[in-house]
């Protein structure tokens, strides 16, 4: 054990000597190179010309440790800006991380606490950035991010689009800051709001089937988009929600309109079904079974109390009545207890109104998911894994950077992303 850990200790010691000279060599080979003053002057982005006022050093955090260069500053009378057109350059305008930091700070702010994501850095590669530091540079990544899935919508080839494509939306709350919840109405006692609303569309495949041949999720299939945002359409024109175009935008990714067999899956609120109508015409549209017996679970509780065992029993006949496709049974046992039970009331109007979107052994004799657990599982994956852990309160842009951030991660777009960035700044 002893020499084991004094290996150890050998390993780091060497690592970061190694490092120390790997940044000392960077910084001299670069520090040597005067080449980005190239004259009196520099073109600023006002369209004036900038003059040189001396070269100028500044720290960066590197790979390889703290990096400190030199170069050239321009400041421009006519603006009052000044710039290093070296940090355009080398892709450190405007930051103190070297492109490769921010990558990493990318990573870790997708998936941890910015306080872990220090940690991790500092652990795994020797990297200090300070968990505030760590919060800037993932949310401004984030933001980059957000713009990228706005303006940049690259369908596949059509030869790559699955025979059945599943489209799923849903919500789910996240703690906000006291300032964003100003005005709105919640489901506190008194009547405010404690969380806003993340909207969130995913689409994947399942052409796989298990052992009894029920169609599995495709590895690698899922997509997700989402942001703090409304799908109410605008009243005062006919332009879609911002949700409404985060789904077409997905959609259309995913070639979902070229799909033979389209599906959209949804909880049975009203929003998804008036998108889908409006969006995925001739889509066909399935409440997800998971949650059509969530409801049924739910009045047995308000029944018969929650740890009835009468009242366990109720919800499995109506699951298996569910399950073979008897809703008039569901919905007249519904009804028996609707007059003294509001939950009974609503769950039967709920599968009034959805009826036909619930016709499960048709819709599973065509071989298609009725109960993937895919949107489900994305709202706590891509969102609650992150976004509503204890002690966390969002702004509504560090929220919506940080979603954007970890749906690309999940997504596995991260790295086309990152090479459309490096290139639009390359190009200045």
């Amino acid at each position: 054990m002893a020499d084991t850990l004094d290996f150890e200790a050998v390993e780091v010691a060497v690592r970061r000597q190694a490092l120390r000279l790997a940044a000392r060599v960077v910084a001299q080979r670069l520090n040597a190179d005067t080449s980005d003053q190239a004259g009196p002057t520099w073109p600023c982005a006002c369209g004036q010309p900038a003059r040189y006022a001396g070269r100028r050093p500044k720290a960066f955090a590197t790979v390889l440790g703290p990096l400190t260069l030199e170069r050239a500053y321009y400041h421009c009378a006519a603006c009052a800006a000044g710039f290093c057109p070296r940090d355009q350059a080398l892709g450190l305008e405007g930051t103190s991380l070297s492109p490769a930091v921010t990558r990493m700070v990318g990573g870790v702010g997708a998936l941890v606490s910015f306080q872990e994501g220090s940690e991790l850095l500092r652990e795994l590669a020797g990297v200090e950035v300070t968990p505030k530091h760590v919060e800037r540079a993932a949310e401004a990544l984030g933001r980059e991010i957000a713009e990228d899935e706005r303006r940049v919508v690259e369908p596949v080839p059509p030869a790559a689009v699955a025979p059945t494509l599943y489209l799923g939306m849903d919500g789910t709350g996240i703690p906000m800051r006291a300032a964003e919840l100003a005005g709105r109405v919640g489901k506190q006692p008194d009547g405010s709001a404690q969380t806003r609303e993340v909207k969130l569309c995913t689409v994947w495949s399942a052409e796989g089937r298990a052992a009894d041949g029920t169609p599995v999720r495709d590895p690698g299939s899922v997509s997700y988009s989402a942001a703090l945002e409304s799908a109410a359409s605008r009243d005062t024109d006919n332009h879609p929600s911002a949700f409404a175009a985060r789904v077409v935008r997905e959609a259309t990714r995913r070639g979902f309109a070229q799909a033979p067999r389209r599906v959209v899956l949804g909880d049975g609120a009203l929003w998804i079904w008036n998108l889908a109508d409006e969006h995925c015409p001739g889509a066909l549209q399935i409440v997800d079974r998971f949650h059509a017996k969530e409801h049924l679970s739910t009045v047995a509780k308000a029944v018969y109390g929650v740890t009835s065992e009468l009242g366990r029993q109720w919800a499995h006949q109506r699951h298996v009545e569910l399950d073979a496709g008897d809703l008039a049974a569901v919905v007249r046992a519904l009804e028996t207890h609707a007059p003294a039970h509001d939950e009974a009331r609503k769950c039967g109007e709920y599968i009034q109104r959805n009826r036909h979107r619930m016709r499960y052994p048709e819709l599973e004799a065509q071989g298609l998911c009725t109960s993937t657990g895919v949107v489900e599982a994305g709202c706590k994956v891509a969102i609650g894994t992150r976004l509503k852990r204890a002690g966390m309160h969002w702004t509504l842009q560090g929220a919506n950077a940080i979603i954007a951030l970890r749906c690309t991660k999940l997504s596995g777009r991260f790295e086309d992303c990152w090479e459309r960035r490096s290139q639009v700044r390359a190009a200045g």
